[in-house]
């Protein structure tokens, strides 16, 4: 181990994937070590028990093996862009922002650690760390396809509100550029692309990031007079027609709390995909199916709590699925601000009227400038709610987001959680204590949900 002040460069990057194992870490590998630690809460770590943390303790990223390869500049980027394997077999985690919050001990909680370290002792995948608020997002273009060649891509957690430009102070990176990235990241799922695991403010920036394309979807669509090859028109007045509908939908659609107040009126509103939750959660919760909402009593139009319904019967999220299969599943809150549950079913409504709609048309819609609709997502799923003393505090704990080949139709996922399943109970970044050991990751609910997310998104 190098010492705690040596900064890594690109000539310290290992080029060979692996530490535990070194040289025998890959994709076929991984998925095997990650079933492996999914198949039961008791079996021994087959990769042994060499030390992940330095002599002293210190778990920091840029400092030493295996946190080594972080994404400081456009040259360390160009660096990994020649040597593609490194990204092909790694893990990549956004940082929007510096930590997670502050731990009751005082401590600031870089939750990105976590989720290296799990993924580094689970199964010897490697992770390769983005951390965006210092070195600024660098060309979405250039990343996105890059990143998304690997095995998983996880936007971490973060202090700044999505629905207040002031809280992002950061220079290097504005709320303006994470919004880019995640639009780009949304529309990027294939089937040679790496899910993507949204967590915390990822989860919050992924439901504004609907918005914002559901929004630009049926301004490029109604601002059209025609389409090239759609000879009767037919195409374009049909999407048209889902266009219309969608955006009076969204201007009129209000974001109400269970107590009553109107927290947002359309979708142009700051606050309709996320707003201040009515509690702070922090600490241990049990996760809670998630039930449709009663159209009476929020005011919500029924054919967008339909159309959840039918997304919820059509498509499995994992996490529901756990949570109805398994013993009761308990994970770490760590939050001020929630998505709207409004805004996701509506989100989910609004996907899949445009998605229905390119059906028929498709082979129109794919040569024509609105080809970029076809990689929107088909629907997406809230799975699961949060409660204290009997009363939801969170409707909108964790979402799927599903995306339905047009000619095969499979479905490829992407997850997003309001909690942070990479933390445990005492919600410490790894390397501020005693590392946790393989077992006590194994019998860890929000680290098997982890596992699990990565374990699914690798499959589809």
């Amino acid at each position: 181990m190098k010492s705690p002040n040596h900064q890594t460069t690109t000539s310290d990057w290992r080029l060979i994937p692996g530490y535990l194992n070194e040289g025998r870490s890959d994709f076929e590998s991984a998925q095997i070590l990650l079933g492996n630690f999914l198949a039961d809460r008791t079996s021994e770590n087959p990769l042994g028990e060499k030390e992940i943390l330095a002599e002293d303790g210190s778990f920091e990223w840029g400092e030493a093996p295996p946190l080594e390869k972080v994404i400081n500049s456009r040259e360390d980027l160009e660096f990994l862009l020649k040597h593609p394997s490194l990204f092909r077999q790694s893990i990549t985690i956004i940082e929007p922002w510096e930590n997670v919050g502050v731990n009751a001990n005082g401590e600031e909680v870089r939750a990105s650690k976590n989720v290296a370290f799990i993924a580094q002792k689970v199964a010897d995948i490697d992770s390769v760390l983005l951390p965006v608020w210092s070195s600024g997002v660098i060309d979405p273009d250039l990343v996105v396809p890059a990143i998304t060649s690997g095995y998983a891509v996880v936007v971490e957690g973060g202090d700044p509100s999505t629905y207040d430009p002031s809280t992002w102070t950061s220079p290097a990176c504005s709320r303006e550029d994470m919004f880019s990235l995640v639009d780009k990241l949304l529309i990027s799922r294939s089937p040679s692309s790496a899910a993507a695991i949204f967590i915390c403010v990822g989860h919050q920036l992924a439901a504004e990031s609907h918005i914002r394309l559901i929004r630009r979807a049926v301004k490029e669509v109604l601002s059209m007079t025609s389409l090239e090859r759609d000879r009767d028109g037919k195409a374009l007045r049909l999407l048209q027609h889902v266009a219309g509908s969608i955006e009076a939908m969204g201007k009129t659609l209000e974001v109400k709390k269970r107590d009553g107040r109107v927290v947002a009126s359309g979708w142009e509103d700051q606050h309709f995909a996320v707003t201040r939750n009515e509690t702070k959660e922090v600490g241990d919760r049990v996760l809670l199916a998630y039930q449709s909402p009663d159209p009476d009593a929020l005011a919500i139009p029924w054919e967008i709590i339909h159309a959840h319904d039918v997304t919820a019967d059509a498509h499995e999220g994992v996490i529901d699925t756990t949570i109805q299969y398994e013993r009761e599943v308990s994970i770490s809150m760590f939050h001020s601000d929630e998505v709207n549950e409004e805004a996701i079913l509506f989100a989910n409504w609004a996907y899949r009227s445009i998605h229905d709609a390119i059906v028929p048309y498709r082979h129109i819609i794919a040569g024509s400038s609105l080809s970029w609709l076809i990689q929107l997502p088909d629907a997406v799923e809230i799975l699961c709610s949060t409660a204290l003393d009997g009363e939801i505090v969170t409707e909108c704990s964790a979402s799927c987001i599903n995306y339905k080949d047009f000619e095969t139709k499979k479905i490829l996922r992407s997850f997003t959680c309001q909690f942070h399943p990479e933390l445990l109970s005492n919600l410490q970044a790894i390397g501020s204590g005693e590392a946790p050991s393989y077992s006590t990751l194994k019998d860890n609910d929000g680290v098997r949900l982890f596992v699990r997310l990565l374990y699914a998104g690798m499959q589809d």
